[in-house]
């Protein structure tokens, strides 16, 4: 009798089972385990009905979507430096899934330390005028009409219009016509509309600040700005005189210093460059408190150019000193004057035999603290990153201030024989002093983390920004290429080999829910009968 039950229990479909089971009244957990087995031979018939296209379309479907999030990863990534997925988990759902509170008392002492290093990247992610920015109509716009790109953002040019009001604009404007009309020029956003401006102003009254917007902006040819800012300097003189008698001469200084520094810049670029040495000299000397201009790094780059080492030492003696901000043009003219006493000798391999000489040290020295200051400069000197044109805007310490470092003095490493060799020799060294610049630097501050966001705000969007130190790739961009690629590899097998793949899927499943079957097997002969019933009833 047990035998032809058992041999009725094989050959009975599930259902038919289960209702002869309550006719008979059957034992209470053998229901139970009947209805456990049922579920397990539907999800068998499921899986069994399953076609390879099925298989196909699944890791197909799957290796897809990963890649369409891959892709969207590594562009955000690029474009803003950090995984969109890390973002929105940190700035949305860890808040919901209870992230640390700031306020606690027991992090107050963390939360100072936080708001004291932010006041410190504050400070130092402040963003400096361009002491050898170029000229917007006769530089920047013959660029684009070449290359057909834009070379200045709109972020940078908008830094621009407010240095414009702040240096050539004051209360007093509305008084003069001219001046009324040029302190709405300089809010225009429209070129256009700020060159006519500039033109209806001259038509009132010979204007300084007019002349400056024209030779910035209209002038297409450096020859043509230098003419229309010796008219600005005659304008400007007169108005600087009238205003010492009245002692309220501030915007007036502002303009003559400008222009006079710009014609100077003019000379210089028109090969003119012992007059352009003489120009700056007398206007530091004139105006020696007006260092927002940084005219001497104006100086530095000529002197470099007439190679005139020794005057370029003295004004290094006077502005490399400690309680002044320093600037990559101060820190690499040091290096390269060090560098350029031991250059044409310099030899690596005789180096590692004998050890470096006492010059040979200092050198090497200089060009660590020049890389510590910034360390994007050495990549555009060696070229091994290409240049473009400087921004009129940079951030110390950052790649925007490289670029316009090794844009105008890559040609002064260059004349220094054996001095690109030294610094291609030795500045990698640099990063071993400082394993951690993030959290602490050797001669200067650490590293300020907020650079590449706001380098990435003053370059163009074809320049690809320098970053420091360099960003692994985030989790997510490499676990979705993993899973792009994994899904891909097997919906290709699974094309290719169906039933061996189909096989394989079903192998896997089985294995994967075995643990499953165990569990559940030891859970029924460990719990008695009648919890078991109760819990199959709920």
């Amino acid at each position: 009798m047990s035998r032809g039950l058992t041999s009725d229990l094989r050959l009975s479909s599930g259902p038919v089972l289960i209702r002869m089971l309550d006719r008979k009244s059957a034992p209470s957990h053998l229901k139970g385990l009947m209805r456990r087995r049922l579920n397990v031979h539907t999800l068998s018939m499921f899986l069994n009905t399953l076609t390879p296209k099925f298989y196909v379309a699944l890791t197909g479907t799957s290796s897809l979507i990963s890649g369409l999030i891959l892709i969207f990863e590594w562009w955000y990534f690029r474009k803003y430096g950090t995984s969109f997925i890390e973002q929105v988990s940190v700035s949305h759902l860890r808040p919901l899934l209870g992230g640390v509170d700031n306020s606690s008392p027991s992090n107050s002492n963390t939360s100072n330390g936080e708001a004291d290093s932010s006041r410190q990247s504050v400070s130092e992610c402040k963003v400096w005028r361009n002491p050898l920015n170029l000229f917007r109509g006769a530089e920047y716009n013959r660029y684009t009409w070449v290359t057909g790109r834009e070379p200045l953002t709109y972020y940078d040019m908008n830094l621009s219009a407010q240095d414009h009001q702040t240096f050539f604009t004051c209360d007093s404007d509305h008084l003069r016509p001219a001046d009324a009309i040029m302190q709405k020029a300089w809010r225009e956003r429209n070129p256009q509309a700020r060159i006519s401006a500039a033109h209806e102003a001259l038509e009132l009254e010979d204007c300084a600040t007019a002349y400056i917007l024209l030779a910035e902006e209209e002038a297409t040819t450096i020859m043509e700005a230098e003419r229309l800012f010796k008219q600005a300097l005659k304008a400007g003189e007169s108005c600087y005189r009238r205003s010492q008698q009245l002692q309220h001469h501030g915007r007036d200084t502002n303009v003559l210093v400008y222009i006079k520094r710009r014609l100077a810049m003019c000379s210089r670029k028109l090969g003119r460059t012992r007059e352009a040495v003489k120009m700056m000299r007398d206007l530091m000397k004139e105006f020696p408190l007006l260092s927002m201009f940084n005219i001497h790094e104006n100086l530095l780059e000529s002197l470099l150019e007439l190679q005139n080492y020794a005057d370029v030492q003295a004004v290094l003696a006077k502005y490399d000193d400690i309680s002044l901000p320093k600037s990559a043009t101060i820190c690499y003219t040091a290096a390269l004057l060090k560098a350029r006493a031991v250059s044409d000798k310099f030899s690596p391999e005789a180096a590692s035999r004998r050890g470096l000489s006492t010059a040979e040290m200092n050198a090497v020295e200089a060009i660590h603290r020049a890389v510590e200051f910034n360390p994007h400069v050495p990549k555009y000197l060696l070229e091994m990153k290409s240049l473009i044109l400087p921004p009129e805007h940079i951030l110390k310490r950052g790649d925007s201030e490289a670029i316009a470092y090794a844009f105008f003095h890559l040609q002064h490493w260059k004349r220094v024989e054996g001095a690109l060799n030294l610094l291609h020799c030795t500045w990698e060294g640099t990063f071993r002093m400082i394993p951690y610049p993030l959290e602490k630097g050797h001669l200067f501050y650490p590293y300020p983390i907020c650079t590449e966001t706001a380098d990435r705000e003053l370059l163009p969007m074809f320049h690809e920004v320098s970053v420091y130190p360099k960003k692994e790739l985030p989790f997510f961009i490499l676990f979705t290429a993993g899973l792009c690629s994994f899904t891909a590899m097997l919906a290709l097998l699974t094309h290719q080999f169906p039933e061996l793949m189909g096989v394989f899927a079903k192998a896997f499943l089985s294995t994967l829910f075995a643990p499953l079957n165990f569990i559940m097997e030891k859970v029924e002969s460990i719990l008695p009968s009648s919890l078991w019933h109760q819990l199959t009833r709920i």
